[in-house]
């Protein structure tokens, strides 16, 4: 049975089957909802059911509480409808969502960054390239039928260069499906199955806000892909970059970051370090990411936030930025970097 999906305030509509979950539905037939994860991990989904029935399969608590689903709240990728049903979602965007494709892609090169990270670049078919927004991710689907999705880490307009590439940020998770052969096995020329693009991460050009980039380890990708963007399209907001690792290796771009800083005067750059060992000779900040940009930025009530990496860092940023910088809510826009280990836990 098919059930009619209202979303407003932007008045548009959709159908999903009883047998599909709302995201799903909406993905299908270029509805903008907001998301992430896809797999009741992260919570970007979450919005408010203003009418209409709907049952959650499963998912995490951190994602969407009890008390929350009481209060009419749902995730709409694990949420299927059992009537017809109105949400309020203010992130659909006007033009819809850009079409999903399948694809063979092939291996171009694989560059070791540091010691876990690989910067993946990969040739997509020229004939029909796929269209996306800078910040979206593609997923991989691997030969048992399980999926891992990774940002893409440049802009859309770098297809405009013959062959059409897309560059990702791959850090191996020893023992992960996908990574492992990354960095054992896999070799220029591979063919590797894509899908594509997926997510609601992008930048909101309707807006003169200051923006904050928060990145932590390869959560830089599709930072990375902002900041290409925003100096593509000439745009001078005021930027902040705030990447953050473990030790300074694991900013394994600072070179990229520099050659951008001399060409777009609106971005500002801040390194900072958790665990600095002495032979690191670390001279910059320290301490967590997501509480340097409170350090420096107390007021976030006339800010966006762009964030992405790990669900930890995303969580706190989210959560003390609007209590304790009075960012509005709907100004935080997150890609958190969900493993495997985070969904299986749903």
């Amino acid at each position: 049975m098919s059930f009619q999906i209202t979303v407003e305030p932007s008045g548009r509509s959709f159908a999903a089957e009883g047998t599909e979950t709302l995201l799903a539905a909406g993905i299908r037939q270029g509805i903008g909802l907001p998301y992430g994860c896809k797999d009741g991990a992260c919570g970007s989904c979450k919005c408010k059911k203003i009418s209409g029935t709907v049952v959650h399969g499963p998912h995490q608590a951190k994602a969407l509480s009890d008390e929350e689903e009481a209060q009419g709240l749902v995730l709409t990728c694990c949420a299927t409808a059992q009537s017809d049903v109105v949400l309020e979602s203010r992130q659909v965007t006007e033009e819809g969502g850009l079409p999903v494709k399948k694809m063979p892609v092939r291996v171009v090169s694989l560059d070791k960054k540091s010691h876990d990270v690989i910067v993946l670049k990969l040739q997509l078919p020229a004939n029909d390239v796929m269209k996306f927004r800078a910040g979206q991710y593609i997923e991989f689907l691997l030969r048992d039928g399980s999926r891992r999705s990774y940002s893409m880490a440049n802009a859309p307009h770098t297809l405009d260069v013959a062959p059409p590439m897309v560059e990702l940020h791959i850090r191996h998770m020893p023992g992960g499906k996908f990574t492992d052969p990354v960095f054992t096995t896999m070799k220029e020329k591979d063919i590797l199955r894509a899908e594509g693009p997926y997510g609601s991460f992008f930048l909101r050009e309707d807006s003169d806000k200051p923006i904050i980039l928060l990145a932590s380890g390869t959560g830089f990708a599709p930072i990375k892909a902002l900041i290409e963007h925003m100096q593509h399209q000439g745009i001078t907001r005021p930027a902040t970059l705030y990447w953050g690792g473990r030790r300074p290796s694991d900013l394994y771009m600072a070179d990229w970051i520099e050659a951008q800083l001399k060409a777009m005067p609106n971005l500002t750059y801040v390194p900072v370090i958790s665990n600095a060992e002495a032979q690191d000779q670390w001279t910059g900040r320290t301490g967590f990411v997501h509480q340097a940009v409170l350090q420096d930025h107390p007021d976030l009530s006339g800010h966006q936030v762009y964030a992405c990496g790990a669900p930890i860092v995303i969580e706190s940023a989210q959560r003390e930025y609007v209590a304790q910088g009075g960012l509005p809510a709907e100004e935080f826009y997150a890609d958190s970097f969900t493993s495997e280990a985070d969904k299986a836990k749903a």
